[in-house]
């Protein structure tokens, strides 16, 4: 028989350079791994915070509602006509005013996070708004944004490291097209504003033409062929302020919902044409009429 390497004699034991490695080298490769999983835990709370949706912001200051009616204007491009007559009816209302509140989602930074959020739009109509809007993880404010277009002037109020402005020219045209955008939320200001116009294209396209200052902005609009409504609204906006073009700026309406008896956007989404995904995703929750926003709208919180 023959015989037994002595580390095999002794059970239990292992010389250094026999079977199990040197205590010191087991310690070694420990820190490594444990960092590795202190940033895999970082990781995994970092995603899981962005799946917490925020609150809902209490509902918003009541209005009187619609109390006036018009009667819906002959001569209208066919794709317009038959939208509003599905919408309104012949009459359309008169609204001066609406707050529109819901949930969101946003990557404030292209390839960034997807951060979760609520927000509170206050319009005077096709005049001025301001933005409320709290980007949230594990539903607690992180970022708060509040941005405001009024008599002209656009001012951006933004978290560093995000850029903030006040009065930029580029600004005040991206501002204003977000204000028309989201008319859509009130669409009869379209053809009750006297600024307004609607040109014929095609049987699912028509041209819209809003102020902006002296001067008009025009959006291509696309109506869904079955729905006949806005299924999207095409217009070149400034970007950033720096930018010497405009991008192609897509307003994209992915669902609808019922507000008061009047289907409207449930859904929305915002796409810069040079990015892969939409920057933002907006869901309506409520939307209220002729409310007397005038110091709302020039105020700074929800």
């Amino acid at each position: 028989m023959q015989d037994q390497p002595y580390s095999r004699q002794i059970k239990g034991f292992a010389a250094p350079g026999f079977g199990s490695p040197h205590p010191a080298r087991r310690l070694r490769g420990r820190p490594l791994l444990w960092g590795a999983g202190a940033l895999a835990g970082l990781g995994f709370l970092g995603w899981l915070g962005l799946q917490v949706q925020p609150r809902p912001f209490p509902p918003a200051f009541p209005g009187p509602g619609v109390t006036r009616t018009v009667p819906l204007p002959a001569g209208l491009p066919g794709p317009v006509d038959r939208y509003y007559r599905q919408t309104y009816g012949e009459r359309l209302p008169v609204i001066t005013s609406a707050v529109i509140t819901g949930r969101a989602t946003l990557r404030p930074v292209p390839g960034g996070p997807t951060f979760p959020a609520r927000f509170r739009f206050i319009h005077e109509a096709g005049r001025n708004y301001r933005h409320y809007i709290e980007a949230t993880w594990f539903g607690l404010p992180l970022l708060r944004v509040n941005e405001a277009y009024l008599d002209g002037v656009s001012r951006q109020e933004m978290p560093r490291p995000l850029p903030s402005s006040t009065g930029d020219p580029k600004g005040a045209q991206a501002a204003n097209l977000g204000l028309w955008s989201e008319t859509l939320w009130m669409p009869a200001v379209y053809l009750t504003d006297h600024r307004v116009r609607w040109e014929a294209v095609d049987d699912t396209t028509a041209l819209l033409r809003v102020p902006f200052g002296e001067a008009e902005e025009t959006y291509v609009v696309r109506f869904d062929p079955v729905t006949g409504r806005p299924a999207m609204m095409e217009v070149m906006r400034y970007q950033n302020a720096a930018d010497e073009a405009k991008t192609l700026w897509l307003n994209l309406t992915l669902s609808w919902a019922e507000f008061g008896g009047v289907t409207l956007p449930g859904k929305a989404a915002a796409h810069w044409l040079n990015q892969a995904r939409p920057w933002a995703v907006f869901t309506a929750e409520q939307v209220t009429y002729n409310a007397d926003v005038g110091e709302a709208v020039r105020g700074r919180g929800p």
